[in-house]
């Protein structure tokens, strides 16, 4: 009976998934002191991935990089599963498409844990890589219902916040999962009143009616300085006056909760 308990935890199905990482949903949830309860959980999986890469690494360097000793493998193998009862580390190594991958609720987790809650994604987990991996990897047109009203949902929420690193990519997913539903919700942003979320909603709005268009910085630039006319319904025309003060108008990725990503 163990035997097969562990063998449904490790396999990569949803059911392994759920037995794996389905604590993880309290990262995302409301009630602080559920997602308290999480992070508690995500640490003390941390410290057991750390444990065993360790344990790894010893081995390793006492068997002068010999991959092939047993003793290494094996301790290999044991960081390998230990790393997937944890976030981000779980999302690695993905060997199905995107849209047919048991892991893809977490993917999904992972992106509206940091679009929800910035600072505990980025004390806890962040990984600039991984959020873009996922980000591209999930702008594709062949998902179900559910998989793209969560995509829609994480654009409209993050074209209303401060500029993240690697928030960019967004628009690839607008693009791919492009509908009346979205539409809407960036308009709204985009006549909210909020500086940020016009100029971020509008953009995003205005490559959408320009699929033409590369998501580039000349383009970012040419769009914030006026330019062919790109105005929302409702609001007054964009122009190099509606920048916000004291923001770059260039598109380059810039990581402003942390240093710099190393490329």
């Amino acid at each position: 009976m163990e035997k097969r308990a562990d063998s449904v935890v490790d396999a990569d199905t949803d059911a392994g998934w759920k037995a794996r990482l389905g604590w993880a949903y309290g990262l995302i949830a409301d009630d602080p002191t559920v997602r308290d309860a999480a992070l508690t959980s995500l640490a003390g999986a941390r410290v057991r991935v750390g444990e065993t890469l360790d344990r790894f690494n010893a081995l390793l360097a006492a068997a002068r990089s010999d991959y092939e000793v047993p003793g290494v493998r094996e301790a290999f193998a044991e960081y390998q599963r230990a790393a997937r009862y944890v976030l981000p580390d779980a999302l690695w190594n993905r060997r199905a498409d995107i849209e047919s991958w048991p892991g893809l609720p977490y993917a999904l987790l992972f992106l509206e844990w940091e679009a929800r809650y910035p600072e505990d994604w980025t004390v806890h987990a962040k990984k600039w890589g991984t959020k873009q991996g996922l980000i591209r990897d999930l702008a594709v047109a062949e998902h179900s219902a559910p998989v793209r009203a969560k995509l829609t949902e994480l654009v409209e929420i993050v074209v209303r916040r401060p500029y993240r690193c690697k928030d960019r990519d967004y628009v690839r997913v607008a693009r791919a999962v492009d509908s009346p539903g979205l539409r809407a919700g960036l308009t709204a942003a985009a006549r909210s009143g909020d500086p940020l979320a016009e100029r971020h909603a509008g953009y995003v709005l205005w490559l959408l009616d320009h699929p033409e268009l590369p998501n580039s910085p000349h383009v970012w630039r040419t769009w914030n300085a006026g330019g062919p006319a790109r105005r929302i319904p409702g609001r007054r025309e964009m122009t190099r006056d509606s920048r916000l003060p004291g923001r770059t108008t260039g598109a380059r990725s810039r990581c402003l909760s942390g240093p710099p990503e190393p490329r």
